[in-house]
Protein backbone atom coordinates (compact mmCIF):
# COMPACT_ATOMS: atom_id res chain seq x y z
CA UNK A 1 0.00 0.00 0.00
CA UNK A 2 2.83 2.36 0.98
CA UNK A 3 4.61 1.60 -2.32
CA UNK A 4 1.43 2.38 -4.24
CA UNK A 5 0.99 5.73 -2.48
CA UNK A 6 4.62 6.66 -3.11
CA UNK A 7 4.23 5.73 -6.79
CA UNK A 8 1.12 7.89 -7.13
CA UNK A 9 2.79 10.84 -5.37
CA UNK A 10 5.85 10.48 -7.54
CA UNK A 11 3.69 10.37 -10.68
CA UNK A 12 1.76 13.47 -9.60
CA UNK A 13 4.97 15.32 -8.83
CA UNK A 14 6.44 14.43 -12.23
CA UNK A 15 3.19 15.49 -13.91
CA UNK A 16 3.23 18.83 -12.08
CA UNK A 17 6.89 19.50 -12.85
CA UNK A 18 6.37 18.67 -16.52
CA UNK A 19 3.43 21.03 -17.01
CA UNK A 20 4.71 23.78 -14.76
CA UNK A 21 7.93 23.68 -16.79
CA UNK A 22 5.92 24.09 -20.00
CA UNK A 23 4.03 27.01 -18.48
CA UNK A 24 7.29 28.75 -17.54
CA UNK A 25 8.70 28.32 -21.04
CA UNK A 26 5.49 29.69 -22.55
CA UNK A 27 5.60 32.72 -20.29
CA UNK A 28 9.21 33.33 -21.27
CA UNK A 29 8.32 33.03 -24.94
CA UNK A 30 5.62 35.65 -24.43
CA UNK A 31 8.12 38.20 -23.09
CA UNK A 32 9.66 40.64 -25.55
CA UNK A 33 13.42 40.94 -25.60
CA UNK A 34 14.91 43.69 -27.75
CA UNK A 35 18.67 43.82 -28.23
CA UNK A 36 18.89 47.42 -29.43
CA UNK A 37 19.36 49.89 -26.55
CA UNK A 38 16.43 52.08 -27.65
CA UNK A 39 13.13 50.98 -29.17
CA UNK A 40 9.45 51.81 -29.36
CA UNK A 41 6.34 50.22 -30.88
CA UNK A 42 3.42 52.47 -31.78
CA UNK A 43 -0.02 51.95 -33.33
CA UNK A 44 -0.15 54.50 -36.13
CA UNK A 45 -3.75 55.70 -36.15
CA UNK A 46 -4.11 56.46 -32.44
CA UNK A 47 -0.46 56.96 -31.55
CA UNK A 48 -0.81 54.41 -28.74
CA UNK A 49 2.56 53.18 -27.48
CA UNK A 50 2.48 49.39 -27.11
CA UNK A 51 6.08 48.83 -26.04
CA UNK A 52 9.05 51.02 -25.23
CA UNK A 53 12.67 50.63 -24.17
CA UNK A 54 14.62 53.79 -23.37
CA UNK A 55 12.49 55.66 -25.94
CA UNK A 56 13.70 59.13 -24.92
CA UNK A 57 17.44 58.55 -24.93
CA UNK A 58 19.20 61.00 -27.24
CA UNK A 59 20.82 59.21 -30.18
CA UNK A 60 22.26 59.90 -33.62
CA UNK A 61 19.65 58.99 -36.26
CA UNK A 62 21.75 58.47 -39.41
CA UNK A 63 19.53 58.14 -42.52
CA UNK A 64 16.24 57.82 -40.68
CA UNK A 65 16.66 61.61 -40.74
CA UNK A 66 15.24 61.29 -44.26
CA UNK A 67 11.80 60.53 -42.81
CA UNK A 68 11.52 64.23 -42.04
CA UNK A 69 12.89 65.10 -45.49
CA UNK A 70 10.17 62.99 -47.12
CA UNK A 71 7.52 64.42 -44.80
CA UNK A 72 8.37 67.97 -45.89
CA UNK A 73 8.46 66.87 -49.53
CA UNK A 74 4.94 65.44 -49.35
CA UNK A 75 3.75 68.50 -47.47
CA UNK A 76 5.14 70.72 -50.24
CA UNK A 77 3.38 68.54 -52.83
CA UNK A 78 0.08 68.85 -50.97
CA UNK A 79 0.43 72.63 -50.75
CA UNK A 80 1.22 72.90 -54.46
CA UNK A 81 4.68 74.36 -53.86
CA UNK A 82 6.21 71.58 -55.94
CA UNK A 83 4.90 68.83 -58.22
CA UNK A 84 6.01 65.28 -58.97
CA UNK A 85 6.88 66.37 -62.52
CA UNK A 86 9.16 69.23 -61.42
CA UNK A 87 12.63 68.89 -62.94
CA UNK A 88 15.38 69.38 -60.36
CA UNK A 89 18.97 70.24 -61.33
CA UNK A 90 21.70 68.57 -59.26
CA UNK A 91 24.02 71.09 -57.60
CA UNK A 92 27.73 70.65 -56.91
CA UNK A 93 26.85 70.47 -53.21
CA UNK A 94 24.36 67.65 -53.77
CA UNK A 95 26.85 65.71 -55.92
CA UNK A 96 29.48 66.00 -53.19
CA UNK A 97 27.51 63.92 -50.69
CA UNK A 98 29.21 60.75 -49.55
CA UNK A 99 27.71 57.67 -47.95
CA UNK A 100 24.74 56.04 -49.66
CA UNK A 101 24.05 57.76 -52.95
CA UNK A 102 22.56 57.28 -56.39
CA UNK A 103 25.55 59.02 -58.07
CA UNK A 104 23.86 62.12 -59.45
CA UNK A 105 26.19 64.29 -61.52
CA UNK A 106 26.37 68.07 -61.23
CA UNK A 107 23.88 69.55 -63.70
CA UNK A 108 21.94 66.29 -64.00
CA UNK A 109 18.16 66.69 -64.08
CA UNK A 110 15.74 64.37 -62.28
CA UNK A 111 12.07 64.76 -61.44
CA UNK A 112 10.73 65.06 -57.89
CA UNK A 113 9.07 61.68 -58.40
CA UNK A 114 12.41 60.04 -59.20
CA UNK A 115 14.15 61.81 -56.31
CA UNK A 116 11.53 60.46 -53.89
CA UNK A 117 12.28 56.95 -55.14
CA UNK A 118 16.01 57.56 -54.70
CA UNK A 119 15.44 58.71 -51.11
CA UNK A 120 12.88 56.11 -50.04
CA UNK A 121 14.40 53.08 -51.77
CA UNK A 122 18.16 53.60 -51.98
CA UNK A 123 18.56 56.23 -49.21
CA UNK A 124 20.36 58.55 -51.61
CA UNK A 125 22.09 61.37 -49.74
CA UNK A 126 22.65 63.25 -53.00
CA UNK A 127 18.95 62.94 -53.88
CA UNK A 128 17.97 64.18 -50.41
CA UNK A 129 20.06 67.33 -50.81
CA UNK A 130 18.56 67.90 -54.30
CA UNK A 131 15.08 67.71 -52.76
CA UNK A 132 16.06 69.98 -49.89
CA UNK A 133 17.45 72.64 -52.23
CA UNK A 134 14.40 72.42 -54.48
CA UNK A 135 12.03 73.06 -51.57
CA UNK A 136 14.08 75.33 -49.33
CA UNK A 137 16.43 77.04 -51.78
CA UNK A 138 19.42 75.83 -49.77
CA UNK A 139 19.97 72.79 -47.59
CA UNK A 140 20.50 75.09 -44.61
CA UNK A 141 17.11 76.75 -45.04
CA UNK A 142 15.47 73.36 -45.53
CA UNK A 143 17.03 72.13 -42.28
CA UNK A 144 15.43 75.13 -40.56
CA UNK A 145 12.09 73.91 -41.90
CA UNK A 146 12.86 70.42 -40.58
CA UNK A 147 13.47 71.76 -37.09
CA UNK A 148 10.34 73.89 -37.23
CA UNK A 149 8.29 70.85 -38.20
CA UNK A 150 9.86 68.79 -35.42
CA UNK A 151 8.83 71.44 -32.89
CA UNK A 152 5.33 71.59 -34.37
CA UNK A 153 4.95 67.81 -33.98
CA UNK A 154 6.10 67.88 -30.36
CA UNK A 155 9.41 66.14 -31.06
CA UNK A 156 10.95 67.52 -27.88
CA UNK A 157 14.31 65.76 -28.11
CA UNK A 158 15.20 66.31 -31.76
CA UNK A 159 17.51 68.68 -33.61
CA UNK A 160 18.65 68.35 -37.20
CA UNK A 161 21.88 69.62 -38.77
CA UNK A 162 21.40 68.19 -42.27
CA UNK A 163 18.69 66.65 -44.44
CA UNK A 164 20.16 63.19 -44.90
CA UNK A 165 21.80 62.10 -41.62
CA UNK A 166 25.46 62.17 -42.64
CA UNK A 167 26.34 64.62 -39.88
CA UNK A 168 28.50 63.35 -37.02
CA UNK A 169 27.72 66.47 -35.00
CA UNK A 170 26.40 66.00 -31.48
CA UNK A 171 23.83 68.65 -32.46
CA UNK A 172 22.19 66.21 -34.89
CA UNK A 173 20.07 63.99 -32.68
CA UNK A 174 16.68 62.48 -31.99
CA UNK A 175 15.03 59.67 -30.00
CA UNK A 176 13.09 56.51 -30.80
CA UNK A 177 9.89 58.21 -29.62
CA UNK A 178 10.43 61.25 -31.84
CA UNK A 179 11.22 59.04 -34.84
CA UNK A 180 7.92 57.22 -34.26
CA UNK A 181 6.11 60.57 -34.06
CA UNK A 182 7.43 61.80 -37.42
CA UNK A 183 6.90 58.36 -38.97
CA UNK A 184 3.29 58.43 -37.82
CA UNK A 185 2.78 61.89 -39.29
CA UNK A 186 4.23 60.81 -42.63
CA UNK A 187 2.35 57.55 -43.14
CA UNK A 188 -1.03 58.65 -41.77
CA UNK A 189 -1.15 62.05 -43.45
CA UNK A 190 0.52 60.97 -46.70
CA UNK A 191 -0.16 57.24 -47.23
CA UNK A 192 0.98 57.68 -50.84
CA UNK A 193 4.49 57.39 -49.41
CA UNK A 194 3.91 53.63 -49.47
CA UNK A 195 4.02 53.81 -53.27
CA UNK A 196 7.72 54.52 -52.80
CA UNK A 197 8.68 52.66 -49.61
CA UNK A 198 7.34 49.33 -50.92
CA UNK A 199 9.58 49.37 -54.02
CA UNK A 200 12.15 46.59 -53.78
CA UNK A 201 14.09 47.34 -56.95
CA UNK A 202 13.67 49.83 -59.79
CA UNK A 203 15.82 51.37 -62.50
CA UNK A 204 16.36 55.08 -62.99
CA UNK A 205 18.11 56.74 -65.93
CA UNK A 206 21.07 59.11 -65.62
CA UNK A 207 21.37 61.59 -68.47
CA UNK A 208 24.59 63.59 -68.24
CA UNK A 209 27.30 65.03 -70.47
CA UNK A 210 28.84 61.57 -70.43
CA UNK A 211 25.72 60.12 -71.99
CA UNK A 212 22.83 58.01 -70.79
CA UNK A 213 23.12 55.18 -68.27
CA UNK A 214 20.86 53.03 -66.13
CA UNK A 215 21.19 52.78 -62.36
CA UNK A 216 19.30 50.21 -60.30
CA UNK A 217 17.76 51.35 -57.02
CA UNK A 218 17.76 48.54 -54.47
CA UNK A 219 15.87 48.85 -51.21
CA UNK A 220 17.87 49.12 -48.01
CA UNK A 221 14.85 47.83 -46.07
CA UNK A 222 15.29 44.05 -46.11
CA UNK A 223 12.04 43.61 -44.16
CA UNK A 224 10.21 44.03 -47.47
CA UNK A 225 11.42 40.52 -48.30
CA UNK A 226 11.70 39.13 -44.78
CA UNK A 227 8.36 40.19 -43.28
CA UNK A 228 5.04 39.65 -45.08
CA UNK A 229 3.28 42.73 -43.70
CA UNK A 230 6.11 45.26 -44.13
CA UNK A 231 5.32 48.43 -46.11
CA UNK A 232 8.12 50.80 -45.07
CA UNK A 233 9.82 52.89 -43.87
CA UNK A 234 13.51 53.89 -43.50
CA UNK A 235 16.86 52.44 -42.51
CA UNK A 236 19.92 54.28 -41.27
CA UNK A 237 23.49 53.49 -40.24
CA UNK A 238 26.73 55.32 -39.49
CA UNK A 239 29.62 54.57 -37.17
CA UNK A 240 28.16 57.05 -34.69
CA UNK A 241 24.51 55.97 -34.97
CA UNK A 242 25.19 52.25 -35.45
CA UNK A 243 22.13 50.55 -37.03
CA UNK A 244 18.69 52.19 -36.95
CA UNK A 245 15.32 51.38 -38.47
CA UNK A 246 11.82 52.76 -38.48
CA UNK A 247 9.75 49.84 -39.76
CA UNK A 248 6.08 50.02 -40.68
CA UNK A 249 3.75 47.10 -41.29
CA UNK A 250 0.04 46.61 -41.97
CA UNK A 251 -2.04 43.58 -40.98
CA UNK A 252 -5.83 43.30 -40.60
CA UNK A 253 -6.20 47.10 -40.74
CA UNK A 254 -3.68 47.54 -37.91
CA UNK A 255 -0.76 49.77 -38.95
CA UNK A 256 2.25 49.55 -36.65
CA UNK A 257 5.48 51.53 -36.39
CA UNK A 258 8.52 49.82 -34.84
CA UNK A 259 11.61 51.92 -34.23
CA UNK A 260 15.01 50.62 -33.08
CA UNK A 261 18.10 52.76 -32.64
CA UNK A 262 21.79 51.96 -32.15
CA UNK A 263 21.46 48.23 -32.84
CA UNK A 264 24.90 46.54 -32.87
CA UNK A 265 24.55 45.23 -36.44
CA UNK A 266 22.16 45.29 -39.37
CA UNK A 267 20.71 41.85 -38.65
CA UNK A 268 19.76 42.83 -35.09
CA UNK A 269 17.81 45.90 -36.23
CA UNK A 270 15.69 43.77 -38.57
CA UNK A 271 15.16 40.97 -36.03
CA UNK A 272 14.27 43.46 -33.31
CA UNK A 273 11.69 45.12 -35.54
CA UNK A 274 10.19 41.78 -36.57
CA UNK A 275 9.88 40.83 -32.90
CA UNK A 276 8.28 44.17 -32.09
CA UNK A 277 5.80 43.88 -34.96
CA UNK A 278 4.88 40.28 -34.14
CA UNK A 279 4.32 41.29 -30.53
CA UNK A 280 2.11 44.18 -31.60
CA UNK A 281 0.01 42.20 -34.04
CA UNK A 282 -0.56 39.47 -31.43
CA UNK A 283 -1.64 42.02 -28.82
CA UNK A 284 -3.56 44.72 -30.68
CA UNK A 285 -7.14 44.54 -31.94
CA UNK A 286 -8.55 47.53 -33.75
CA UNK A 287 -12.14 48.80 -33.98
CA UNK A 288 -13.11 51.77 -36.12
CA UNK A 289 -16.46 53.39 -36.79
CA UNK A 290 -16.13 55.80 -39.69
CA UNK A 291 -17.61 59.27 -39.40
CA UNK A 292 -21.25 59.51 -40.56
CA UNK A 293 -21.72 62.95 -42.08
CA UNK A 294 -25.44 62.66 -42.82
CA UNK A 295 -26.87 60.60 -40.01
CA UNK A 296 -30.37 62.07 -39.76
CA UNK A 297 -32.54 65.13 -40.38
CA UNK A 298 -33.74 66.94 -37.24
CA UNK A 299 -36.48 69.63 -36.99
CA UNK A 300 -35.31 73.15 -36.12
CA UNK A 301 -37.19 75.48 -33.80
CA UNK A 302 -36.90 79.27 -33.97
CA UNK A 303 -34.70 79.08 -37.06
CA UNK A 304 -34.71 80.39 -40.62
CA UNK A 305 -34.37 76.75 -41.70
CA UNK A 306 -36.98 74.32 -40.48
CA UNK A 307 -34.74 71.24 -40.45
CA UNK A 308 -31.05 70.36 -40.44
CA UNK A 309 -28.84 67.36 -41.20
CA UNK A 310 -26.77 66.03 -38.31
CA UNK A 311 -23.78 63.69 -38.28
CA UNK A 312 -20.81 62.36 -36.30
CA UNK A 313 -18.13 64.92 -35.47
CA UNK A 314 -15.32 62.44 -36.14
CA UNK A 315 -14.41 58.77 -36.52
CA UNK A 316 -14.37 56.55 -33.45
CA UNK A 317 -11.28 54.43 -32.96
CA UNK A 318 -10.75 51.88 -30.19
CA UNK A 319 -7.56 49.95 -29.59
CA UNK A 320 -7.92 46.81 -27.48
CA UNK A 321 -4.87 45.18 -25.94
CA UNK A 322 -6.73 43.09 -23.36
CA UNK A 323 -7.81 40.27 -25.66
CA UNK A 324 -11.49 41.32 -25.67
CA UNK A 325 -13.84 40.33 -28.47
CA UNK A 326 -14.21 43.65 -30.29
CA UNK A 327 -16.99 42.19 -32.47
CA UNK A 328 -19.18 42.66 -29.39
CA UNK A 329 -18.74 46.44 -29.37
CA UNK A 330 -22.14 48.16 -29.55
CA UNK A 331 -23.26 51.76 -29.79
CA UNK A 332 -26.25 53.90 -28.89
CA UNK A 333 -27.08 57.12 -30.74
CA UNK A 334 -28.72 59.88 -28.72
CA UNK A 335 -30.35 62.35 -31.12
CA UNK A 336 -32.77 65.02 -29.82
CA UNK A 337 -36.26 65.32 -31.24
CA UNK A 338 -35.48 68.89 -32.31
CA UNK A 339 -32.79 71.58 -32.06
CA UNK A 340 -33.18 75.30 -31.41
CA UNK A 341 -31.52 78.04 -33.47
CA UNK A 342 -29.09 79.75 -33.51
CA UNK A 343 -26.34 77.12 -33.92
CA UNK A 344 -22.99 77.04 -35.68
CA UNK A 345 -21.86 74.25 -37.98
CA UNK A 346 -20.15 71.65 -35.80
CA UNK A 347 -22.06 72.49 -32.60
CA UNK A 348 -22.81 69.36 -30.59
CA UNK A 349 -26.49 68.48 -30.15
CA UNK A 350 -26.18 64.83 -29.10
CA UNK A 351 -23.74 61.94 -28.88
CA UNK A 352 -23.15 58.34 -29.80
CA UNK A 353 -21.87 56.14 -26.96
CA UNK A 354 -19.81 52.98 -27.52
CA UNK A 355 -19.88 49.95 -25.21
CA UNK A 356 -17.91 46.77 -24.78
CA UNK A 357 -20.30 44.63 -22.80
CA UNK A 358 -21.61 46.91 -20.05
CA UNK A 359 -18.53 49.15 -20.05
CA UNK A 360 -18.60 52.43 -21.95
CA UNK A 361 -15.39 52.74 -23.95
CA UNK A 362 -15.92 56.11 -25.61
CA UNK A 363 -18.21 58.55 -27.33
CA UNK A 364 -18.44 60.85 -30.33
CA UNK A 365 -20.42 64.07 -30.53
CA UNK A 366 -23.33 64.36 -32.95
CA UNK A 367 -23.20 67.79 -34.57
CA UNK A 368 -25.21 70.00 -36.92
CA UNK A 369 -23.86 70.05 -40.48
CA UNK A 370 -24.56 73.74 -41.21
CA UNK A 371 -25.02 77.13 -39.56
CA UNK A 372 -28.53 77.78 -38.29
CA UNK A 373 -29.66 81.39 -38.06
CA UNK A 374 -32.35 82.47 -35.62
CA UNK A 375 -35.59 83.44 -37.34
CA UNK A 376 -36.72 87.08 -37.19
CA UNK A 377 -40.12 88.75 -37.58
CA UNK A 378 -39.78 88.84 -41.36
CA UNK A 379 -39.06 85.09 -41.48
CA UNK A 380 -42.12 84.28 -39.41
CA UNK A 381 -44.25 86.62 -41.56
CA UNK A 382 -43.05 84.92 -44.79
CA UNK A 383 -43.65 81.50 -43.30
CA UNK A 384 -47.15 82.46 -42.14
CA UNK A 385 -47.98 84.07 -45.46
CA UNK A 386 -46.81 80.97 -47.35
CA UNK A 387 -49.06 78.76 -45.21
CA UNK A 388 -52.00 81.08 -45.78
CA UNK A 389 -51.37 81.13 -49.52
CA UNK A 390 -51.14 77.33 -49.61
CA UNK A 391 -54.42 77.11 -47.74
CA UNK A 392 -56.10 79.47 -50.19
CA UNK A 393 -55.04 77.42 -53.19
CA UNK A 394 -56.71 74.35 -51.68
CA UNK A 395 -60.11 76.10 -51.41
Amino acid sequence: MKKTVCFILSLCLSFFMFFSGNICVYAQNQSLEINAPSAILMEAKTGTVIFEKNPDEIRSPASITKIMTMLLAFEALEEGKISLQDEVVTSAHAKSMGGSQVFLEEGEVQTVDTLLKCIAVASGNDASVCMAEHIGGTEGEFVNLMNQKAAELGMKNTHFMDCCGLSNSDEHYTTARDVAIMSKELITKYPEVFNYTTIWMEDITHVTKKGESTFTLSSTNKLLKQYPYANGLKTGSTDKAKYCLSATALKDDVQLIAVVMAAPDYKVRFEDCKNLLNYGFSKVHFYEDVKKEKLAVVPVRAGVDTEVEVGYKNDFVYLDMEGNDISKISKKENIPEFVTAPLKKGDAIGEVNYYLGEKQIGKVDIVVCQDLEEAGFGDYFKRGFSKWLLGMTKL
